[in-house]
């Protein structure tokens, strides 16, 4: 079992969420039970997945849930492009949360790795 607050990814998971709903808040309306909830749920379970694979008892079940957590991060990304091709938020905006996504993808990856 690992203590997911101490986990630097799980952190700069956490710390991704304001920015990211900041933003999110920037979408049409219309968008408040698609896109825009997609975003914010793609962002949230980032860190849960983390929280909940630091829980497991195996290094194999929280590779799992770091997998997982990939995975959602990924879909973030993907939201995103989406936001900016639909001229919702600016290349900017894109920009700045890829580099904090592409990080934590990165993090993931290694410790993922490391537990399989």
């Amino acid at each position: 079992m690992h203590n997911f607050r101490k986990l630097k990814v799980w952190q700069k998971a956490v710390k991704l969420v304001k920015p990211v709903y900041k933003l999110a808040s920037k979408l049409p309306v219309e968008e408040n039970y698609a896109l825009t909830s997609q975003i914010k749920r793609a962002c949230s379970s980032i860190s849960a997945n983390i929280a909940e694979g630091a829980g497991r008892n195996t290094d194999k079940d929280f590779a799992k849930f770091l997998s997982i957590a990939q995975g959602s991060c990924f879909e973030l990304e993907s939201h995103l492009i989406v936001a900016d091709t639909l001229e919702f938020i600016s290349e900017d905006d894109l920009k700045a949360m890829e580099i904090n996504i592409i990080e934590i993808e990165k993090m993931l990856n290694t410790m993922i790795t490391k537990f399989s």
